[in-house]
């Protein structure tokens, strides 16, 4: 039986009804047609599917979308506006951290969040700050370039 839910994601509000099985991430991608969520291991291993929900990562196949009822949830579709990329989307793009491209919404949230708590990690800091995102492509130096060029 469906439940309706309320909340706020990218800065608009939506009122859905939801199955009670249903993640956060087949919601945002089947429902709401989000698609820059992906989904890729279904464990929560690999990080493909984070985003931010009331200000913190969580992997999105692993929330159910019931859970969600009230919260602000921001995925990679709500970083760029009608002016362009956000600043640390150009950063990946500008320092070649982009390959195949299916980590790199999780990653760019991952990294998001972590420079939104704190715009001057460290080294290290941006290392954990990502660590629940796998990449088989880049080799992750360019990442760590791209978040580092963020720094304030």
């Amino acid at each position: 039986m469906k439940k309706i839910i309320t909340l706020t994601i990218n800065n608009q509000s939506h009122e859905i009804a939801v199955e009670p099985n249903i993640t956060l991430a087949d919601m945002l991608r089947y429902e709401l047609a989000l698609t820059g969520t992906k989904k890729g291991c279904d464990t929560g291993d690999c990080g493909a599917c984070t985003v931010i929900m009331d200000g913190d990562v969580v992997n999105s196949c692993l929330v159910l979308a019931i859970q969600t009822n009230g919260s602000v949830i921001e995925t990679i579709e709500g970083l760029s506006t009608d002016k362009g990329l956000h600043p640390l989307q150009d950063a990946f793009v500008e320092k070649g951290a982009i390959q195949c491209g299916f980590c790199t919404p999780g990653v760019i949230m991952s990294a998001k969040n972590l420079l939104d708590k704190n715009p001057n990690p460290s080294e290290q800091e941006i290392r954990e700050g990502i660590s629940g995102n796998l990449c088989r492509c880049t080799g992750y130096q360019k990442i760590f370039e791209a978040i580092e060029s963020q720094r304030s």
